[in-house]
């Protein structure tokens, strides 16, 4: 059986729900290390590839950072420096985000980004963001879920390391209406017995919203099988390298399965149907060819 009940979410101009395209969503996170020139050809590479939205990460270091953390040392591509001094260094700020605005905004791709603490979600506000994506680790930040729920925007919330119980508190708090949650494991890379792909029919089942899949894997075919299976939307990290410096590049795709992967998420669902048996056209000759009865 697949997954996904008749609600739909409206984020910009596109429909998100069971019998819509599935929402492709390209991950640059962090992989843009701290250069808008990168985010820019990641941004390009998406937008060739036809997916609908880029998705970046929003940080207040000096909210997010603990502080025993703080001024631990650690080899970047920019020399040794903090750890408060490389969360400061990959971070955007308004020009940065005002540059890929528009940018996006010529390519006709939406945007959006994971906020990490309430400032970053006011951060995002002002630039009208479609939506706003909670990351896994998120979850059970109560006060940030209050937060974006202010915003009247729709939200999309990863599940990842999450117990069914974390969950419904985190939909108690923000409530059904415009939430589009993602089944996702938070292994990075995932291995593929971890993938547990049916929960995305018991979180359809469960919470009777539009459910999608955020994927840490290797490959494609786990993906296209969410997809299959009833996922709504799809979240990949994208990458120009996977051997660049960066914690998720390992688990990221590069340009050519980035477009493979839209490529054969459109096929199927042009495979899949509408679930109604039929005799085709090109059954027609066959049939009248091989049956010998009837």
């Amino acid at each position: 059986m697949t997954a996904g009940p008749a609600k739909t979410v409206a984020i910009g101009d596109k429909t998100v729900g069971r019998d819509h395209p599935t929402y492709v969503i390209a991950e640059i996170g962090l992989n843009h290390n701290g250069d808008v020139a990168i985010a820019k050809q990641l941004i390009d590479i998406a937008a060739e590839a036809g997916c609908d939205a880029v998705k970046f990460q929003k940080r207040t270091p000096e909210i997010c950072v603990p502080p025993e953390q703080r001024l631990i040392e650690r080899e970047t591509p920019w020399g040794r420096m903090t750890y408060m001094d490389y969360r400061y260094r990959v971070e955007f700020q308004d020009e940065e985000y005002t540059e890929i605005d528009n940018y996006c905004s010529k390519l006709g791709v939406h945007w959006f980004a994971s906020p990490w603490d309430v400032p970053s979600v006011e951060f995002l506000d002002r630039f009208e963001v479609v939506t706003y994506k909670v990351a896994s680790a998120s979850l059970t930040d109560h006060e940030l879920l209050r937060a974006i729920r202010k915003t009247g925007k729709p939200m999309i919330l990863s599940t990842g390391m999450s117990t069914l119980e974390e969950i419904d508190a985190a939909v108690e708090v923000v409530g059904k209406d415009n939430l589009i949650l993602l089944h996702a494991t938070s292994t990075y890379p995932m291995p593929a017995h971890e993938a547990n792909l049916r929960t995305i029919t018991t979180l359809a089942e469960r919470y009777d919203v539009p459910v999608g899949y955020s994927g840490h894997e290797r490959g494609l075919q786990i993906s296209l099988a969410a997809v299959a299976l009833g996922a709504v939307a799809v979240e990949r990290h994208i990458t120009l390298d996977r051997t660049m410096w960066g914690s998720d590049q390992a688990a990221s795709l590069e340009p050519e399965g980035l477009r493979h992967l839209v490529r054969d998420i459109r096929i199927l669902e042009d495979a899949l149907g509408d679930g109604v048996k039929r005799v085709f056209e090109g059954e027609i000759a066959p049939k009248a060819r091989l049956r010998r009865v009837g």
